[in-house]
């Protein structure tokens, strides 16, 4: 089922209201940052599934390496959630085969698979190749323009990042603005260990490539086992300045 646009409405007299300012957004960012400061994951779902943002906000998943403890407890309160992955013909066979397996374990009713432009890919990756030469580009032809195409029925989204993911992430809040819209992070203040330990107490499958010493888990190409002492997402991008493909960096930020 596709979502309703979410309707501005309309001021007395008939006119439009415009949309919220990034300073109104700030503001309820802020507002919900101090609501949440004891909230559980749980409860943080619950509120923007339930109320805060109820039928006007997608959940985003990679289907990566803990990417079933938060598609797990956001079953739990609504298995009609848009669930958005970033399908750029450039993933893991694995990865494909447990998106479809954690879908069909908890029940989504509306997964979709976002495909970049082929048109694009035509013009500027002809022989697939631009991730070697061109990261940052790839990533925005693949994952950030089709992304930000489809938030546009949407005021908020989810995300399964952490704290402890790495040194950029380290002071992520559970609200924050992004391109117009609130970007919501439940597990932000979760430990590796407290990941781990989901996994076991709501007997989640993990990830096929997770055994195999891939922690954190994109685009083949571009992602490898990490070593002793690295960080979760040292094996992104290994070798290179890059940390991010771009989707938390801003529509702005990504170079589009």
């Amino acid at each position: 089922m596709q979502p309703q646009p979410h309707l501005i409405p309309a001021a007395p007299g008939g006119s439009i209201v415009d949309p919220p300012s990034t300073l109104d957004l700030l503001r309820r960012a802020d507002a919900l940052n101090r609501r949440w400061a004891d909230a559980t994951a749980g409860q943080i779902l619950a509120d923007v599934l339930t109320r805060d943002f109820a039928g006007r906000i997608a959940l985003v998943s990679s289907f990566g390496a803990d990417a079933a403890v938060l598609l797990h407890l956001a079953a739990q309160i609504d298995r009609h959630v848009p669930v958005l992955f970033l399908d750029t013909g450039k993933h893991f066979l694995e990865t494909l085969t447990y998106r479809d397996i954690l879908v069909g374990r908890f029940g989504f009713t509306d997964a979709r698979s976002l495909e970049p432009d082929p048109a694009d890919l035509a013009r500027e990756d002809p022989n697939g190749d631009l991730w070697a030469r061109l990261p940052n580009r790839c990533c925005a032809l693949r994952k950030v323009v089709p992304l930000e195409k489809a938030l546009q029925d949407f005021d908020a989204w989810i995300t399964g990042r952490k704290r402890y993911q790495n040194a950029e992430r380290a002071g992520l809040p559970f609200a924050e603005v992004s391109d117009g819209r609130l970007k919501i992070n439940p597990l932000a203040n979760w430990s590796e260990a407290e990941i781990n330990q989901a996994f076991k107490d709501f007997k989640l499958p993990r990830h096929p490539l997770f055994d195999e010493g891939y922690a954190s888990i994109g685009c083949a190409p571009c992602t490898r086992r990490i070593l002793d002492g690295e960080d979760s997402r040292a094996g992104r991008w290994a070798g290179t300045e890059k940390t991010e493909c771009g989707i938390h960096l801003g529509f702005d930020g990504a170079g589009i």
